[in-house]
Formats: structure tokens, C-alpha cells, sequence
């Protein structure tokens, strides 16, 4: 427990990022309408909206809370001697660590849980493109190649959800809506709501085999990286699909074009990759049977930042209290 902060005002910073897409950005209409629905809590705070690193390093000599995506870690307990709560604007904080930056006392949030809704759309369409071969058409298509391949019904079939935490969850409840059997993975193997049958990450080999579509949620950790290698794609059915919500490096995407172009594996549709943006040039571009999208499955250009500041203020209101934060990022897991 953190001993509440008697101060009347409290500064807070949000870092925005110039060069990212809008959808991302605290602007001050956004912040102004957030502190309507939050009056008691942005009673307090003087806040400071910075643009990249322009006021930064004035604005942190003072400030107790800092929103940001990223940020300029060295000498960070000297530069913001006050600093109790950093929350970053994403659900994954991969481009963070290691965490050894982080100073004593200081808490890091994320924003899982902020995606949820988007990601139940963006995975009921993936489910359902996979089930009625669209990647392949799509790929015909371009060929002018008239292949019919005929499919039944995905209800009945076998989901994996690799990782559930709030985004795996949502995925999980997608799937059980569209009438799947789902299995999920996941680190402390405890029962999630709309997963059929729970296992840990020893156990991933089997579930890989069991499933007709594997959507990956895991976040990008030195465990999780290259976690679906070769021999892993080799495990998988050859008229399963594969769905990458995670991170692009959490996949062999040497290996999974070749299984693409093999035809060994249905296909696949990819929403991650690296480097973002995917360069023109990169191979994944022309390969068969696969569907790229540019991270666009959780975000949602209308309703994440309202929900990212409301996310905010509700824990701002709970560090005033003295109360743990949720979303807590966990540096020695790194996630």
C-alpha cells in the first residue's frame, strides 16, 4: 500500500509522440472532456501536455504521474525526483525493457483491457475469414486464378488462444461466440471464462496439434520470443490457420512463409510485424494465403483515448487514495 498523497495539486506530464497516428494522442480537447467525466480528480492535477520531449525535463522535476508511450529513461530518479506512477499507453511495454530504469517506488501501468471490444470484432472476422479460405482467394485473386475450396462450418471447431490476459480473453470470447471449442495457454494456468480447458506453456505442443485456428496474444518476452518456430508450424494441422495479435517476433515469419507457400498451413493473417511500418520491400507482401493488416486489430480511432484517460484518471484517483493501481506491469515478467 502507497500512503495517500495529501497534496492539493499534483502535476502530472503526458508525453505525446509527434509522429504518432492521432489515435494515440492526448489531445488538450481530449484531456478537457476526460476532466469532465473525472471533476474531483482533475480538481487537483496540473497537467502538462508535452509534445515529444519539449518541456520534459522541466515538467518531470515536479511531476508525481507521467503518461507517455516512451520516454528518455537515463538518470530518470534524478530527473523526476518525485515521479510515483508512470502509465504507458499501450498494452505491450516490450520497448521498455529491461526494467532496471524503472526507480524504487515507482509503478508502471499499461493499457491492457483498453482493446477489448475492437479486438472481439478484428478476431470474429479473422476466425471466419481462416475457416472460409479467403486468404487463399484473396491470393487467387490476384493471380486470376479460379480455385474453388469449399469449407464447412467453423462452429464445432478447435480455437487455441496462446496468452489470455484481457486482449486473450477477448479473442477466447469471440471464438466460444462463434461456437468453438476453445483451449488456451497461459502461465499460471488458471481458468479463464469462455476457455474450455486451460494449459501452461509446457503443454503448448499439444495444443498446437489440437487446433484448427491458433490466435496468438502472448506478450513479447525473452520466454515468448520465437516461441512459434519451425517446428512448432510443423506441430499445426495443414488446413489450420494462425492469427497474430501479439508480436511479430513472437512467430518464425522465415518459417511461416514457407509453410505458406508450401501449402502446409492454410492460412494465416498477421496484424504485427517488424519492423512496422512493414517496408515494401519485405517478403511477407507476396505471400499466398496470408492477409497483412498494419496493427490496426485493437485500436479504434474513437474511442482509445477517451478509454486510455479514463483508464488514467481511475488510477489516479486510487494513487491519490493511496490504493494499488490497476494494471500494474510486473518488470521481473515484463509484462
Amino acid at each position: 500500500m502507497m500512503a495517500p498523497i495529501k497534496s492539493n495539486r499534483i502535476h502530472v506530464h503526458i508525453k505525446n509522440n509527434r509522429d504518432g497516428d492521432l489515435v494515440f494522442r492526448t489531445t488538450h480537447d481530449r484531456y478537457a472532456q476526460a476532466a469532465e467525466r473525472h471533476p474531483e480528480v482533475a480538481a487537483r492535477l496540473d497537467t502538462c501536455i508535452d509534445w515529444d520531449l519539449e518541456q520534459f525535463d522541466d515538467s518531470m522535476r515536479k511531476a508525481v504521474a507521467l503518461m507517455t508511450w516512451d520516454l528518455p529513461t537515463e538518470d530518470l530518479s534524478e530527473r523526476a525526483p518525485n515521479l510515483k506512477w508512470i502509465h504507458i499507453i499501450g498494452a505491450g511495454v516490450e520497448h521498455l525493457a529491461p526494467f532496471d530504469w524503472l526507480p524504487p517506488g515507482v509503478t508502471l501501468t499499461n493499457n491492457a483491457g483498453i482493446h477489448t471490444e475492437k479486438t472481439m470484432e478484428y478476431v470474429s472476422m479473422a476466425l471466419l475469414m481462416l475457416n472460409n479460405n479467403i486468404p487463399k482467394f484473396a491470393a487467387d485473386q490476384r493471380r486470376g486464378r479460379w480455385d474453388p475450396r469449399f469449407s464447412t462450418p467453423v462452429a464445432g471447431k478447435t480455437a487455441a488462444v496462446i496468452g489470455v490476459g484481457k486482449m486473450g480473453g477477448a479473442a477466447a470470447r469471440s471464438a466460444k461466440s462463434l461456437g468453438l471449442r476453445v483451449l488456451g495457454i497461459r502461465r499460471h494456468k488458471r481458468p479463464a471464462r469462455y476457455v474450455d480447458k486451460m494449459y501452461g506453456p509446457e503443454n503448448l505442443d499439444f495444443v498446437l496439434g489440437e487446433a484448427d485456428f491458433v490466435i496468438l496474444n502472448t506478450p513479447l518476452t525473452p520466454e515468448t520470443q520465437g516461441m512459434i518456430g519451425r517446428r512448432q508450424l510443423d506441430l499445426m494441422k495443414s488446413d489450420a490457420g494462425l492469427i497474430n495479435l501479439a508480436r511479430a517476433q513472437v512467430v518464425d515469419c522465415v518459417a511461416l512463409r514457407e509453410r505458406l507457400e508450401e501449402g502446409t498451413l492454410a492460412g494465416a493473417i498477421l496484424d504485427v510485424h517488424h519492423p512496422e511500418p512493414l517496408p515494401p520491400d519485405a517478403p511477407l507482401w507476396d505471400v499466398p494465403n496470408l492477409i497483412i493488416t498494419p496493427h490496426v486489430s485493437s485500436d479504434d480511432d474513437a474511442s482509445y483515448l477517451p478509454l486510455t484517460l479514463d483508464l488514467f484518471f481511475g488510477n489516479m484517483e486510487r494513487l491519490l487514495a493511496g490504493k494499488p493501481l490497476n494494471n500494474r506491469v510486473r518488470p521481473r515478467l515484463g509484462y
